[in-house]
């Protein structure tokens, strides 16, 4: 399998889907996919909400492709590479639809951003998280206004400084990056299929002005998510990470 993105629509759900064999990591196209899609599901007029899923069932997303990141060698590639999670969470900071999300499995690294970036979340219960940024020579910069936004500073420093750890999907919850945890991969599909119908039976203009509420004082972000980003991409290039890479 290729990594892909698709969406599609029935009823008044648009659905985008993404895959990677390699644990659903992103890749610049898979980034720049994404954001097109995004919005794309957001102008149709018939689509009122949004539901975000990925393939497999043992990882949501393993975060940046590390075999891209193994081929930037300038400043302005690694750049280009990282404004790919820029855009994306600008567009998703924009989108005047809700957004559903579904966690089946693992989420790493600018992956956790995806996450922080939706609306409402539902994940599986083993569906643990990991900012491991830090542990690569790199730090989650292009992410963390996103994260800091649903989970707060102190639980996004816990995050980033354990940059080798798991933490439960229980622990995601509490700290309401996950919205609602459930036991099996059967009634995820279920829940979130569930959510969407009462979503599309909202009034579109009352859920459009409520989102922008949610996302207030976020117009920064336009300027902030660039500088971060570009930390990272300097970041990458330093030995420290190089050395790291290399070993993947």
């Amino acid at each position: 399998m290729e990594p892909f993105v698709k969406h599609y629509i029935k009823g008044n759900c648009g659905t985008l889907e993404f895959g990677n064999p390699s644990g659903n990591s992103l890749t610049s196209n898979m980034l720049k996919e994404l954001c097109q899609s995004l919005t794309l599901l957001d102008s149709i007029k018939q689509v009122k909400v949004i539901l975000l899923k990925s393939s497999g069932l043992k990882a949501f997303s393993g975060g940046a492709s590390f075999s891209e990141l193994k081929t930037l060698k300038s400043f302005d590639q690694a750049r280009e590479f990282f404004l790919g999670f820029v855009n994306l969470l600008n567009a998703f900071r924009t989108l005047k639809k809700f957004v559903i999300l579904q966690v089946q499995g693992r989420v790493v690294g600018g992956g956790i951003g995806i996450v922080a970036a939706c609306d409402y979340t539902i994940a599986y219960e083993k569906a643990e998280i990991k900012l491991s940024e830090l542990s690569i020579g790199l730090g989650p910069f292009a992410i963390e206004p996103a994260i800091t936004r649903k989970i707060g500073s102190t639980s996004f420093a816990e995050l980033s400084l354990e940059a080798e750890n798991w933490k439960t999907a229980k622990w995601a919850r509490r700290k309401g990056l996950y919205n609602s945890v459930v036991n099996s991969h059967k009634e995820l599909e279920i829940s979130a299929r569930e959510l969407a119908k009462k979503f599309g039976n909202y009034s579109g203009d009352a859920m459009e002005k409520l989102r922008k509420l949610h996302w207030k004082n976020t117009e920064h972000w336009e300027s902030t998510l660039k500088s971060n980003a570009e930390i990272t991409a300097k970041l990458l290039l330093k030995d420290a990470a190089q050395s790291i890479l290399e070993k993947f």
